[in-house]
């Protein structure tokens, strides 16, 4: 079996980047992005913000008061789609095998690739370059045997750089790092971990993997193996997904508006979770009506990038009362997710305040744990008992 080569790439502070190659006056600015008022979200900022102790996710206000002179701006998703899509389709043209794991992060298998070049390390230099050049959007990579120590190496390249973590040294070269840079290490686990004094990699190489078990569970072995420099987590083809959509054709059609309501309210949220958790974002939202004597009607609106249930559910209602104008029996009734983008957790924080984003976070964590029908808002929960049939008949494109 040969061993592996893991290529991940990372597009440095990539929203700013964007901003700064359509905005000159931007560079070497401290700059922010996200919500411009008061409750909004920093969704990214420049490293010379980051100098004030201004960090993603913190609320705006606060952001502003670090850094005062910070420039704001408030984002824009679609522009950040079409710079994704340049350096993908770059990764795309000269890759065996890759993954996109976010809109600005990717994986490629290059195993056995030194067969054909110079050297798989020579090779992505190479195309580094090459998108450094054609786009001109810093990016940085990490290649070693294995995704976690890749995706670490390209943090500890940062910024713009590279480096290369040859097969044997995963370990010696995670040993002094912070246990924060593990992947899977978040805030409640890096606390937990603090708390029994582990601060360094190192600590956790040297425990045995039963301890890490009982302190932390199933993840404790998983962040053991990680911290060993394990990973054989494998680099999944990427195919881009056009549209999401379901659908409902009743047994008995019905004029039942408050029901024909309830229904398209449960199938758009049902949509927007299954947005979030895939990382996806929408901008085009088509509503389909189907009469009972077979005709059918759709009504389509843009909307700026998105996966919340807020602005969907409110987009869904207002195609119904444009299209639903026949008052005749309805046969079939569907919703349709188009021009989907990868979307990462800062591009919502566009719109969004702190408090709907902790709340669609609760909402969600429970949908993970009981189930995606364990939550519903009251509106959409009145979708049964019509036509004896299920809620849904679900289809994906």
């Amino acid at each position: 079996m040969l061993d592996r080569t893991i290529l991940h790439l990372d597009l440095d502070t990539f929203f700013v980047s964007c901003e700064r190659l359509l905005d000159r006056k931007l560079n070497n600015r401290p700059v922010l992005i996200g919500g411009t008022a008061d409750r909004g979200v920093v969704a990214a900022c420049s490293y010379e913000a980051r100098t004030y102790g201004v960090h993603s996710a913190m609320p705006m206000r606060t952001a502003r008061m670090l850094c005062p002179d910070a420039i704001i701006i408030r984002g824009n998703s679609g522009v950040y789609s079409e710079f994704s899509e340049m350096v993908t389709e770059i990764i795309r043209e000269r890759s065996p095998l890759f993954e996109k794991s976010s809109i600005d992060e990717f994986y490629v298998d290059i195993t056995g690739m030194d067969r054909f070049v110079q050297s798989s390390y020579q090779w992505s230099r190479e195309l580094r370059e090459k998108i450094l050049h054609e786009t001109h959007l810093p990016i940085s990579f990490g290649l070693s045997t294995s995704k976690t120590v890749s995706k670490v190496g390209t943090g500890e390249a940062k910024p713009n750089n590279h480096i290369l973590i040859p097969q044997g040294n995963e370990k010696p070269f995670l040993a002094p790092l912070s246990v924060k840079k593990i992947p899977m290490v978040g805030d409640k686990t890096y606390h937990k971990l603090r708390s029994l004094g582990i601060e360094r990699v190192k600590t956790v190489q040297e425990m045995p993997v039963e301890l890490m078990e009982r302190v932390l569970g199933k993840n404790g072995n998983m962040i053991w193996k990680k911290a060993q420099g394990i990973d054989n987590t494998p680099v999944v083809a990427w195919h881009e997904r056009k549209s999401l959509s379901t659908e409902r054709t009743f047994e008995q059609d019905t004029t039942d508006t408050h029901q024909l309501r309830s229904i398209i309210v449960a199938m758009a949220e049902s949509l927007a979770y299954q947005l979030r958790k895939e990382n996806k974002l929408t901008a085009c939202i088509t509503l389909k009506i189907r009469y009972t004597d077979f005709q059918t009607y759709t009504r389509q609106k843009r909307v700026p990038y998105t996966s919340l249930d807020h602005t969907l559910i409110e987009t869904v209602l207002d195609l119904f009362e444009k299209v639903y104008d026949r008052r005749v029996l309805v046969r079939l009734i569907g919703v349709r997710l188009s021009n989907l983008v990868g979307g990462t957790y800062q591009m919502r924080l566009f719109e969004d305040s702190e408090k709907i984003i902790k709340l669609y976070q609760a909402m969600d964590n429970v949908r993970n744990k009981y189930g995606k029908n364990s939550l519903k808002r009251a509106v959409g929960m009145d979708t049964v008992n019509l036509g004896g049939m299920n809620p849904f008949k679900g289809t994906k494109e």
